[in-house]
């Protein structure tokens, strides 16, 4: 069962946030034989107040 956890900025679509899904799931059983049943994938948006590069938060970056 593979497991994928992917982090994210907030702000992407529903349907974006969807076809995301279906593109990971399709290259998660692709490349290892899992069949797409079987792929588990969790996406964990982060606002953009609460996550920084470079110290700078990218609620701040113009």
């Amino acid at each position: 069962m593979p497991l994928v956890h992917i982090d994210l900025i907030a702000g992407r679509s529903q349907a974006q946030l969807k076809q995301l899904c279906a593109d990971v799931t399709e290259a998660i059983s692709k490349n290892t034989g899992a069949p797409a049943e079987h792929v588990h994938v969790v996406l964990n948006e982060m606002q953009p107040d609460r996550y920084s590069v470079g110290g700078v938060l990218k609620s701040d970056e113009k």
